[in-house]
């Protein structure tokens, strides 16, 4: 089944279009590796930007927290927010200060969600957000109880309108810089992930399963390098 595009004029990039992605499967393949989203909201006209975790479901983004939480009862309230992944992969060094610059991929995703209160779907967010962290979790962990489900808000954003912005490669010198006695490249950076650490109150015998003794985030989308 062919997902649906996601571009839109509110999620059009302007600023180096050639970096621009609409494509479903770059942006889904974003948001499936990153473990952090920042939603943009507004209260009493006053801006912010707050960080929480989230899960994609095919078409659909879930988020969760305390029903008394501010970012989601503003985003809740009927008006429009902005939700924003971003995955750094290098720092890129140019001789000239000018020309630094970062390997990045991006996505921005603008919409109005909705509250979640139906339980099936409710018990389904939670356990995307669990496995989404660490896929296996949610099959080997107690199951929420209603108690614990009502202390919870879910909220739903329809991936109608979204872009990811990627960039890759080397730095991008004018040609009169290139001879300058100055190192110029690429730092990669990634996530490493350490050895687990038990639980000072773990009962003995308990062992560590594979799901985390081989824990790893999903590979990176490839892509060509892109011009500074």
């Amino acid at each position: 089944m062919r997902k649906r595009p996601a571009a839109s004029p509110r999620t059009q990039v302007r600023r180096h279009p050639e970096r621009a992605d609409y494509d479903r499967t770059s942006i889904d393949a974003i948001l499936d590796e990153a473990l952090i989203c920042h939603i943009g909201f507004v209260v009493e006209e006053v801006p912010w930007v707050m960080p929480t975790m989230y899960a994609r479901m095919g078409d659909i983004l879930y988020v969760h927290g305390s029903p008394v939480s501010r970012m989601l009862r503003a985003a809740a309230g009927g008006a429009d927010v902005c939700i924003t992944v971003t995955l750094l992969d290098g720092l890129v060094l140019a001789r000239s200060v000018f020309h630094h610059s970062m390997n990045y991929r991006s996505v921005v995703l603008v919409g109005r969600p909705q509250d979640v209160t139906e339980t099936e779907e409710k018990m389904a967010a939670f356990k995307a957000l669990v496995d989404h962290v660490v896929p296996g979790r949610w099959e080997d962990s107690r199951q929420p109880t209603t108690k614990e489900l009502k202390a919870t808000k879910v909220l739903r954003l329809d991936i109608r309108e979204a872009s990811c912005k990627l960039r890759s490669g080397g730095p991008e010198d004018p040609s009169a810089d290139v001879e300058l006695p100055i190192w110029a490249g690429v730092i990669p950076v990634t996530n490493q992930v350490g050895d687990p650490i038990p639980s000072l109150d773990l009962p003995s015998g308990v062992e560590l399963p594979a799901y985390i003794s081989h824990y790893r985030r999903p590979s990176r989308l490839q892509r060509t390098p892109s011009s500074e």
